[in-house]
């Protein structure tokens, strides 16, 4: 009896440990096969998901994605969101770009208002880039500035105010937005508070990057999808869905202001993460 009672222990006990190597053999079976073999869906599931990189634009700066950036790491995706020079459209697409080729993996890249035009150009090339994404932003094309792209009706034109920095030189002139303007021309839909932090903290804009042109047009080989703030006074719906459709992207609206990013984060975040399930 003795003899029986330890044999049934000893089964019992080795029941478990049976069962977890038939399930790492099954595992490894799996990763075993080519992917074509696999039951559908395992290799997506897997599948590392890519980083997103938001590139502001002007009179702000990194922080108006803070909402985004929470939301897209709470769902899993790496972030970054890197300080845009905002000195001249072939330098800050240069730096953007040397901040493109060191980031590993597929990539998105997104772009809001100037930082449109800045991975327009700085995403070319880069086999790594599988979608951008422009919020509330400039989709040049070659050999176009962002003040041609405005549109008409933009409030832009009327509420900025120029500032010479040393040393003096008709070249080195910043652009600010007015702050008694600030929230009526960029954040309308945001809180009074909150529009005036951002008024007086807005990065200014080097003058000659507005009038620098586009060198190359990264949508025309990469897919693209926008979201446009029908109650943007910055750049006027109407421009954006103009250049939106000529570049071929996916559209989407939201009731919202040149920030959208800031008043509708759930709107822009859903966008984003849109482009990156669809380029997986």
């Amino acid at each position: 009896m003795a003899d029986i009672r330890t044999r049934t222990r000893t089964n019992r006990t080795s029941w478990p440990l049976m069962l977890l190597a038939a399930g790492l053999v099954a595992l490894a079976t799996l990763f075993a096969l080519p992917s074509s073999a696999r039951p559908a869906g395992a290799a997506k599931a897997g599948a590392a998901k890519p980083t997103i990189v938001l590139v502001h634009g002007a009179w702000a700066d990194a922080s108006g994605w803070n909402d985004v950036i929470k939301k897209l790491q709470g769902d899993g995706y790496p972030v970054i969101a890197p300080a845009n020079p905002l000195r001249s459209l072939s330098g800050d697409a240069a730096y953007i770009a040397s901040v493109l080729e060191q980031t590993p993996g597929p990539l998105v890249v997104v772009g809001h208002s100037y930082g449109g035009a800045v991975i327009t150009n700085a995403a070319a090339g880069n086999d790594n880039v599988k979608a951008l994404v422009y919020i509330d932003a400039f989709i040049p094309d070659v050999g176009e500035n962002i003040l041609q792209l405005t549109g008409a009706g933009s409030l832009v034109p009327t509420a900025i105010e120029f500032k010479a920095f040393p040393p003096p030189n008709p070249n080195n002139v910043d652009i600010y937005l007015k702050q008694d303007t600030f929230r009526q021309v960029f954040a309308g839909d945001v809180a009074k508070k909150t529009a005036a932090v951002m008024a007086a903290t807005q990065r200014p804009l080097a003058a000659a990057a507005g009038a620098e042109p586009t060198q190359t047009a990264a949508w025309k080989a990469i897919r693209s999808w926008a979201l446009i703030g029908t109650e943007d006074k910055a750049i006027t719906p109407d421009s954006q869905r103009f250049m939106a459709e000529r570049a071929g992207s996916t559209i989407e609206e939201v009731k919202a202001s040149h920030v959208s990013m800031i008043s509708r984060p759930n709107a822009v975040t859903e966008l984003i993460e849109t482009a990156a399930e669809a380029t997986s």
